[in-house]
């Protein structure tokens, strides 16, 4: 029996000791959220008064519970779902007010015996018509909290209406006591350490961009290790490759949640009203999706058997394109998310990374088409050329993430960076291409040099790339199959 009472007493000692350290993990997580019980206790305090104090409570009577029940049910942990409350509860009580005392004068002119059936078809009219409004996606989204706070309302001063002759004075106090107690939750949410649900949603989106960077960094050398053998090695080289993009998969609901909170909130720092909250949205998306490609390259690390020697060859051809796409294309998600964290115009070195990346793809290309596979050695690589495909959508993903954060930024005007300074654009502007002349000219072996001035960020660059690419890859080809 002792020791089964020892027993007991040591589960419960752990079960204690278990949650204070939860406890501790969630406060040191984000001190915010302590902040945020206290003003909540303050709040409940506050409007305790309307019991507490006998002025206020000779005035308002029982009414009173209801600024403590408003307290409870508006104070959320961002402004802009304090906000959305408060508003919502506020506007529904006083049309939910004035219409169930315009419902009473109604029910009076029918006489006693009609006022009942008179209120009971309004309420059931105006119960099923906001009931099956609340199905309607948008007013789900921003309003719903109102429209069941107007049935409630509605509700109580009609029904109540109808055995109190003092309705007037009931609808006034309920009102009076809610909007004491909505002023209190706005008043003390945005006054005392405001926690916003734009800059919330804003470091998030940015997080899940940097994650899937530090995700599709650890791949190339994760991948590319050629473990010796099966377990321990293996198990390294999946530790290489962290799982941080999982973030983004499940971070869509919160996403969703605090872009609607957002909207409910006033300008404030830079952010400014009307602030492009829908293309937070669109740029997680994005997000997702890049992390659903990662999400299928971990399904092929140890694909590699040490009698496969036709895979082994073929993946050691790929491995500097491979690893050269993983490192720009890390380094450019990393700088997206620098620029929507300090909400800046993305920097020109993204732009850089993503012609690099495609730079490595057409390398990938020439290396892919160079090699001479039979049919059967082609059956043979295509764990390596799905990761080869996988690769190259991430790119055109990360490219699609970088066009929506330079869209966000001119939407929400986000400030210009910094201009490179003469000497680095002299060096980005003077690129030129080496083109040797004839051997049979009298000047014997000269080659001729063109520069080009075209800017590192235009189009025309673009292109001029590309045929340099071209022009590498077919003497390439050629050399191969010379060889």
């Amino acid at each position: 029996m002792g020791m089964d009472s020892s027993s007991i007493l040591g589960k419960m000692k752990d079960k204690v000791v278990e949650i204070a350290k939860n406890v501790e993990k969630i406060g040191r997580d984000d001190p915010r959220k302590i902040v945020h019980s206290a003003k909540v206790g303050v709040a409940l305090t506050l409007n305790s008064l309307f019991y507490y104090y006998d002025p206020l409570y000779e005035g308002f009577g029982q009414s009173g519970i209801w600024a403590l029940l408003t307290v409870i049910f508006v104070f959320e942990f961002t402004v802009g779902a304090t906000l959305s409350k408060g508003l919502n509860r506020a506007s529904a009580t006083l049309l939910a007010a004035a219409m169930g005392v315009g419902a009473k004068y109604l029910g009076d002119l029918c006489g006693d015996k009609g006022e009942p059936v008179v209120l009971g078809i309004l309420v059931f009219i105006l119960a099923a018509i906001l009931t099956f409004i609340r199905f309607i996606p948008g007013i789900k989204t921003k309003y719903d909290y109102g429209v069941v706070i107007f049935i409630l309302t509605f509700s109580m001063v009609t029904v109540s209406g109808y055995r109190t002759e003092q309705i007037i004075q009931f609808a006034h106090q309920r009102l009076s006591t809610v909007a004491i107690g909505g002023v209190t939750c706005i008043l003390i949410s945005v006054l005392v350490c405001p926690a916003w649900a734009g800059e919330d949603l804003q470091n998030l989106i940015a997080a899940n961009i940097e994650k899937l960077g530090n995700s599709l960094e650890g791949f190339g050398s994760a991948y590319f290790r050629f473990p010796e053998a099966e377990g321990e090695e293996s198990g390294r080289a999946k530790a290489l490759f962290p799982q941080d993009y999982k973030s983004a998969f499940n971070s869509k609901a919160s996403e969703d949640s605090l872009a609607t909170c957002a909207g409910w909130e006033f300008g404030h720092g830079e952010f400014k009203f009307r602030h492009p909250w829908e293309q937070y949205l669109k740029v997680g998306g994005l997000a997702r999706e890049c992390a659903s490609h990662l999400q299928a390259l971990s399904s092929y690390f140890n694909t590699t058997d040490d009698d496969e020697a036709t895979l082994l060859s073929f993946k050691s051809k790929i491995e500097e394109p491979c690893t050269r796409m993983c490192f720009q294309s890390t380094h450019a998600l990393k700088a997206i998310s620098l620029a929507i964290k300090t909400m800046s115009h993305p920097s020109p070195e993204i732009q850089d990374h993503l012609r690099n990346s495609r730079a490595a793809i057409n390398d990938l290309e020439v290396v892919f088409r160079s090699s001479s596979l039979s049919t059967e050695m082609l059956f043979e690589i295509i764990p390596c050329a799905a990761v080869m495909s996988i690769l190259i959508d991430i790119v055109n993903c990360v490219d699609k993430i970088s066009k929506s954060v330079d869209e966000l930024s001119e939407k929400a005007d986000f400030k210009k960076s910094k201009a490179k300074s003469p000497e680095a654009q002299q060096q980005l502007l003077h690129r030129g291409i080496v083109t040797p002349v004839n051997e049979d000219s009298p000047e014997g072996d000269v080659v001729a040099v063109t520069i080009d001035e075209t800017p590192q960020d235009s189009p025309e660059f673009d292109n001029l790339q590309g045929a340099i690419h071209e022009q590498k890859s077919q003497e390439l080809i050629t050399d191969v199959k010379i060889g």
